[in-house]
């Protein structure tokens, strides 16, 4: 298959989720509304372009609630967060409103309902993630984080007659049940979430890679480094044997990444939005791709409400 560069060949599905969809929204309606500035706490989304797009519109990005003037509106990221900064802003007298993507929000109901019978929690994530901060800071204490296998071995519980695993909701679907099947060996009568808390738009888009990555010489991920699932898909096609590279925005491309290639898979992780798809695109026809095809895959419609106040 190697040659000139030829065809790109466009993942499906990619780039936005729901979630992100919503997020992205909720900042751009209360812009609208209550005009700027709005104060958001981390970035709203892991995309650079993203979140410089919305402070041109007004929005101020922040990580300590302390930055934000009293009175002001203050929007929660997708990531979610943790209870001690709900407390915090309630404290502070800010307008909230609260983009916490409904999946993660799912994920803290689901411990703070456990915790009410008594479980403690093993959480399987990315230290230092804000997700994994936010569904950790759900409790004051008895919720253990483990990022591999190794973890899991050296750990240490309280107790394990009520011991429950929660996920966070971008983690590698492969890499998520290997560590799961560790937890299991080790604590037999662990609880698992009814339906796996890794999202519909993470498994969807891994999916995908799985499809594409054996049909292309290279495979392009458009987002940015501090996005968990964007990552993810550049490291499940490189598993697959397929050379891979991200991207934030269309002049990172590298010439020398396509010398001797025919065929470039395209994808997006789900905070990534189309227009730098679209740039992407064009960067790879001046390097002479010819023809731009789209695959196969999953149609997502999962659409989420927007918080009262904004609609």
């Amino acid at each position: 298959m190697s040659g000139p560069l030829d065809e790109v060949v466009l993942a499906e599905p990619r780039g936005f989720c729901a979630g992100v969809d919503r997020a992205i929204e909720i900042v751009e309606r209360a812009l609208e509304k209550f005009g700027a500035p709005i104060y958001v706490r981390h970035e709203i989304v892991h995309n650079t372009y993203v979140v410089n797009d919305l402070k041109a519109k007004g929005a101020i990005f922040i990580e300590d609630l302390a930055d934000v003037p009293p009175g002001a509106t203050l929007v929660f990221s997708a990531h979610g967060v943790s209870q001690a900064v709900r407390r915090e802003a309630a404290q502070r007298g800010f307008s909230v409103f609260d983009a916490t993507c409904p999946l993660v929000t799912k994920v803290h109901v689901e411990v703070a309902k456990l915790h009410k019978e008594g479980y403690d929690f093993i959480m399987i994530g990315h230290k230092g993630h804000p997700e994994v901060e936010g569904t950790m800071g759900q409790l004051s204490e008895g919720i253990h984080l483990v990022e591999d296998v190794q973890d899991v071995e050296h750990l240490q519980v309280a107790q394990d007659e009520r011991l429950a695993v929660v996920t966070q909701t971008t983690l590698s679907v492969d890499d998520a049940a290997e560590i799961l099947a560790a937890v299991k060996r080790r604590f037999p009568r662990v609880r698992e979430p009814k339906q796996q808390d890794i999202c519909y738009a993470t498994q969807n888009r891994q999916d995908a890679v799985k499809v594409l990555a054996p049909q292309v010489d290279v495979l392009v991920v458009v987002g940015s480094p501090t996005s968990s699932n964007s990552n993810r898909l550049r490291e499940l096609a490189q598993r697959l044997g397929t050379e891979a590279y991200m991207v934030d925005a269309p002049e990172d491309l590298r010439p020398a990444w396509f010398e001797g290639k025919k065929r470039v898979g395209l994808t997006a992780g789900a905070s990534a939005p189309d227009v730098l798809v679209q740039q992407v695109i064009e960067r790879l026809r001046a390097l002479g791709a010819v023809s731009v095809r789209k695959m196969k895959g999953v149609e997502e419609t999962t659409h989420f409400p927007l918080p009262k106040g904004l609609k």
